[in-house]
């Protein structure tokens, strides 16, 4: 045990007993495995002061003021994305302290923010709130036997290079989803692949990869309408209802024919 360690108020306590009973410091220092300045000192402070408890260390001077901690809560929250290092610059710039990146860090800490990856949504429309908003309250009395007759699908693209997610936004634990955020993707860059699959209540359909090349109509109709939607309506018939989204590919004269037949 270092003479920086700390140690409770009863192992100070019980060193202090056995000296007064006349236990040697050395025997002490043995017993207790500490440094010959542990045992010296709260000896010392024993004899001189009557007490065993610790005087407040001065410690370095706190290097930012409330109004600096304030303006760097500010700053964060107004551009998210910023990084340790642009705020610190920021801080110097309008207020002449130069802080390191881990008072940054602390700081923020202090008024509930740390860093996280961003929630990413497709942008949407006033129009696609609208119409999703409606369909919610169509569908809100639905009973389990009803939903067991939809067959939900979709198409997510991976992406083969490194992805943006690794940027961290600044954020209050428990507000991921709050519109300040989240982070619009429209696109992807890069190579990828296509991958489509659908769920219902009492099952799934297996994934599939679509190669290479663009998902057209005909694509879609020959491997996912023909291989997997048939099978699922031919169990459901005559309720099915098959739920996609509005790509091209689905809204497609011949998709769409094959897809209500």
């Amino acid at each position: 045990m270092s003479n920086h360690q700390r140690f409770d108020d009863g192992m100070r306590w019980r060193i202090v007993g056995r000296l007064e009973a006349g236990q040697s410091q050395v025997q002490i220092r043995r017993e207790f495995h500490l440094t010959p300045s542990v045992v010296c000192n709260l000896w010392k402070q024993f004899q001189d002061a009557g007490s065993i408890e610790r005087k407040p260390g001065q410690g370095p001077s706190r290097a930012t003021t409330a109004t600096e901690d304030r303006y760097l809560s500010i700053i964060a929250r107004r551009n998210r994305c910023a990084t340790v290092s642009q705020l610190s610059r920021d801080l110097y710039a309008a207020t002449g302290t130069r802080v390191t990146k881990v008072t940054v860090s602390k700081r923020l800490h202090e008024t509930g923010l740390f860093a996280r990856r961003s929630a990413v949504c497709v942008p949407l429309t006033s129009t696609n709130r609208r119409v999703r908003l409606a369909w919610c309250r169509e569908h809100r009395d639905w009973s389990m036997d009803q939903w067991a007759t939809v067959l939900f699908t979709d198409e997510s693209r991976f992406s083969l290079n490194t992805d943006s997610r690794r940027t961290f936004i600044w954020r209050e634990p428990g507000n991921r989803y709050l519109p300040s955020n989240v982070r619009e993707i429209h696109h992807y860059g890069g190579g990828g692949l296509m991958v489509w699959a659908g769920i219902m209540l009492d099952g799934r359909t297996p994934l599939h990869v679509f190669e290479r090349g663009t998902v057209s109509g005909v694509r879609y109709r020959d491997e996912i309408l023909e291989p997997y939607v048939r099978l699922f309506r031919g169990a459901v018939v005559p309720e099915f209802i098959l739920m996609d989204d509005n790509a091209r590919p689905h809204r497609a004269l011949l998709g769409r024919l094959i897809s209500r037949e």
